[in-house]
């Protein structure tokens, strides 16, 4: 297949590559840094410099979208909210328009959401076996830019295109995100809990988001939002256990909600609340996580 993917050059998009690659598809990635891509992404990837460029002569059968600012590194200061939005948004939004040009639609449209679009829900299950979650999507700014999000993508349905929604979970990858940034505390047994540590963290192993991005771009009969978490979310005191444990480390400390909201401010619901998020959808249409169990997926990227 011809593949246009977003976000190529991110941690996940590059964990996407390689696969891909090896399946025999060819990918072009959207990236202002066209000079990169093929060192990021792999001999033979495209670059392509701006969604304008997508001549509606040239056809993609599939296009993946994983565009977006990283939204905890820096405050929520209004000119980060609209980087944050425009990253995922507007860019979503240009890329559906860019759909509806083409002369020859793509098949399929598999665009990034993440798990803050159910907002803070305690002790809820949130489940993605429902059409419209009883739940619906978060208040907070976190829930409203998911939904915007999705219901961007959603609108290629208009042009016949199958789309699916990828509402990801804290993806463990030894390459960077979540897990890289705690490995070096922890490592040096300064392990600690998030506040009353009661509260739920719904997290993916890189090997099993990928897998879930490859079975929902194969299967033609997949459409609609796809919780990308693994079935055994954990609470963040245990996840704290776990992690330290694999490490061979001890995990004694506790940082006060108190100093995180000082600290985060309105970031700081992404440590300490969380969501108890299952894949129910991914587990109906028969994907098998390799890494569904929390000590196993973090003793695999220790090793």
């Amino acid at each position: 297949m011809e593949i246009l993917l977003t976000g190529g050059t991110g941690m996940i998009g590059r964990a996407l590559c390689a696969p891909l690659l090896a399946a025999g598809h060819r990918l072009t990635v959207l990236s202002r840094r066209p000079e990169q891509v093929e060192v990021l992404c792999g001999e033979g990837v495209q670059a392509l410099v701006r969604l304008a460029d997508w001549e509606p002569e040239r056809h993609f059968d599939a296009v993946i979208n994983l565009a977006g600012a990283p939204i905890v590194d820096r405050p929520w200061t209004a000119a980060r909210r609209r980087v944050l939005w425009e990253s995922r948004v507007t860019l979503t939004e240009e890329l559906v328009a860019a759909i509806g040009r083409a002369r020859t639609k793509p098949a399929v449209l598999l665009s990034g959401s993440a798990i803050g679009f159910y907002g803070d829900q305690g002790e809820a299950v949130c489940s993605d076996a429902q059409v419209e979650s009883p739940l619906g999507h978060g208040m907070d700014f976190g829930g409203r830019l998911c939904a915007a999000w999705e219901a961007a993508a959603r609108h290629a349905e208009g042009f016949g295109v199958r789309v699916c929604l990828l509402r990801t979970g804290l993806v463990l990858a030894r390459q960077g995100g979540f897990y890289a940034r705690l490995h070096l505390p922890f490592s040096l047994g300064l392990g600690t809990r998030l506040g009353h540590g009661r509260q739920w963290m719904s997290w993916i192993h890189i090997e099993d988001y990928v897998g879930a991005v490859l079975a929902l771009l194969r299967d033609d009969t997949l459409r609609g939002a796809y919780n990308l978490t693994a079935p055994q979310p954990a609470r963040n005191a245990a996840f704290t256990v776990a992690l330290a444990a694999s490490l061979h480390r001890p995990a004694f400390f506790v940082a006060p909600a108190c100093l995180i909201r000082l600290g985060l401010g309105q970031r700081a619901y992404f440590l300490l609340g969380g969501q108890k998020v299952l894949p129910q959808r991914l587990e109906a249409a028969g994907f098998t996580f390799r890494h569904a169990v929390l000590a196993e997926a973090l003793a695999a990227l220790a090793r």
